[in-house]
């Protein structure tokens, strides 16, 4: 029995990576990675060489056969998305379903993930938070699941494209104009921005560019939020 590493990377800013994840990467036998060019970079920035191996969304099973053979063999593996928190809108989920299934160890490393990051941020309380990823490009589709997501009352977080980030907005604004929402672009990046505001309000903000570069979170706030603050307040 051996051991896959699931590690969480940065997001964008190199100087997020725990010192643990390092420790982990120098350590183990292999690096398997979403994308090995990527993967190296970071690598290769902290010093550290380490044969790599490719498992992506598109092969991940077959790939993660791969894998496994190494860990049969006696040999650690550390797995990295391309970003933050493999399993969280990224691969590595099968991965370690498998190697779990084939009787190894399967060892988190905790780091980053825009969904986290921008929740820390959002000024939303609430017990329950729904985090959905990416909704389906096709407009009837992303509609009709926002609607349902938004019936439920509870904090929603997405991520977008920066290509379907003004149609996203839209949808929000059109289904409940006035739902209050919290934009992450470029998280932990150079060119961070945080945009708040009214569902509306923010579409209007993002429609009006004439450039739209970079990565995308989208916290919108539930009614019972609302609602739980309205109430304490009157205590």
């Amino acid at each position: 029995m051996s051991t896959l590493y699931i590690v969480g990377t940065p997001i964008g800013n190199l100087g997020d990576i725990t010192y643990r994840a390092l420790e982990t990467f120098k350590s183990v036998d292999v690096v398997a990675a979403e994308d090995t060019r990527h993967t190296l970079q970071l690598l290769s920035h902290f010093e550290i060489r380490k044969p790599l191996i490719s498992c992506r969304s598109q092969n991940e099973e077959f790939a993660s056969g791969k894998i496994i053979k190494l860990l049969d063999e006696g040999q650690t593996v550390a797995y990295a998305s391309d970003a933050g928190t493999p399993g969280i809108s990224d691969p590595g989920a099968i991965l370690a379903g498998l190697a779990r299934k084939a009787g190894h160890n399967v060892v988190p490393i905790p780091g980053a993930s825009a969904f986290a990051t921008l929740t820390s941020v959002a000024g939303a309380g609430g017990k329950t938070l729904i985090f959905e990823g990416f909704l389906s490009p096709k407009p009837g589709r992303r509609r009709s699941r926002l609607r349902e997501l938004l019936s439920t009352g509870d904090a929603v977080v997405l991520y977008e494209s920066p290509f379907r980030i003004v149609k996203l907005l839209t949808d929000i604004a059109d289904i409940d104009s006035n739902r209050r929402i919290v934009v992450g672009r470029e998280l932990t990046k150079l060119h961070e921005e945080i945009t708040e505001g009214t569902a509306s309000s923010v579409r209007d903000d993002y429609a009006e560019r004439t450039k739209i570069q970079g990565e995308f979170a989208v916290f919108i706030s539930g009614n019972k939020n609302i609602q739980l603050v309205d109430e304490n307040s009157e205590i």
